[in-house]
């Protein structure tokens, strides 16, 4: 695959550097793509998945890459976007040797992009990882996903407001797609606060907790958790799932969850705006998790305080995102962008 034939992929964003990874010693294959470092290092976590292709992880890094800009941008991190993907394969061994070959790989950007937690990179990969590289971040912030989901619950408190002129959850149905750490945490927010909880997932034990912690939850079969008639669906496993197919299915008001990349494209955004459903860009409601590890790097030290006010800061984010929307008559994700392009980039406005 050559440097033409990847800067021809639509997920391709005049990215700073993008490299493939590779240790045939351990079975290491992978990519890390650099999106953007005007605010500062890049950062991102890695993601560890059963991908289909070369191709496929390398897009699938091209564009997670590229939301870390934009997130870090409007979640008022001193970061860069970055992303890194390791292709999963059953024959071989995450283990201590595989782990050590990638920060080592890690180590060669010398503080240019900074890593941790992402889908099928636990905490103990990341304790493991630590051990060979400065550069890995979440050991002393520890669990990010209740962060993650406080953002998501703030963010989704604010999108309330507009719609249906309160943040009260009482009387609310929202439907979770996905009952991972960050979807059980949006679910028993929106249950303490006395929403009503459709959910559904793959994994039989995440369903079996989360009927045991909320009183009269309905479980659907996941290809049927887009389609419930609810106030809120929320995206919260991979990305796309705000597609072609999808997208006339859609039974609620607003869309707001922790996933990234939930917009196949960014066309959709216009499409839920047409359709009078009320989208919060993923990467502005999900940014509580990259607020509460980037603090792990604060020169003032981690402050468990200062990471809640800015969370809770998320809240005002998508208040004015709406608000331009509405103003300017622009989907809220071309809104996010602007905003966030302002920051970053502020000689292309």
């Amino acid at each position: 695959m050559s440097f033409d034939t990847i800067s021809e992929f639509p997920e391709y964003d005049d990215h700073e550097l993008v490299a493939s990874i590779s240790d045939e010693r351990v079975g290491l294959r992978g990519f890390i793509a650099l999106h953007n470092v005007t605010l500062g290092p890049a950062t991102g976590g890695t993601r560890y998945w059963h991908y289909a292709s070369g191709e496929e992880a390398l897009k699938d890094a091209l564009r997670l890459s590229r939301a870390m800009t934009y997130k870090c941008a409007l979640a008022g991190v001193p970061y860069g976007g970055g992303k890194a993907v390791i292709m999963a394969n059953d024959r071989v061994l995450k283990d201590e040797k595989f782990l050590k070959s990638y920060a080592r790989k890690i180590n060669l950007f010398k503080g240019n992009f900074y890593t941790g937690e992402d889908v099928g990179i636990s905490q103990d990969d990341v304790n493991r990882l630590a051990k060979h590289s400065p550069y890995i971040v979440g050991r002393r912030a520890g669990d990010s996903s209740p962060w993650a989901a406080l953002g998501v619950f703030n963010a989704l408190s604010a999108a309330m407001e507009e719609v249906f002129g309160s943040e009260d959850f009482e009387n609310r149905a929202i439907a979770i797609q996905g009952l991972g750490k960050v979807g059980m945490g949006i679910a028993e927010l929106v249950y303490a606060c006395g929403g009503t909880i459709v959910a559904a997932d793959i994994k039989g034990s995440a369903v079996k907790m989360a009927v045991k912690k909320f009183k009269h939850i309905k479980i659907v079969p996941p290809a049927e958790i887009h389609k419930q008639k609810v106030d809120v669906y929320s995206p919260n496993t991979l990305g796309g799932e705000i597609n072609e197919k999808t997208i006339n299915e859609l039974r609620c008001s607003i869309v707001c969850g922790g996933a990234n990349n939930q917009l196949k494209s960014d066309y959709y955004g216009a499409v839920l705006q047409r359709l009078g459903i009320l989208y919060v860009p993923d990467y502005v409601a999900n940014a509580g998790g990259l607020i509460n590890l980037k603090a792990e790097l604060d020169k003032r030290g981690y402050s468990k305080e200062r990471v809640r006010e800015k969370v809770l800061g998320i809240h005002d984010t998508v208040a004015r995102i709406i608000a331009l929307s509405k103003e300017k008559k622009k989907p809220t994700n071309e809104i996010a962008d602007d905003l966030a392009k302002k920051i970053f980039a502020p000689s292309a406005k």
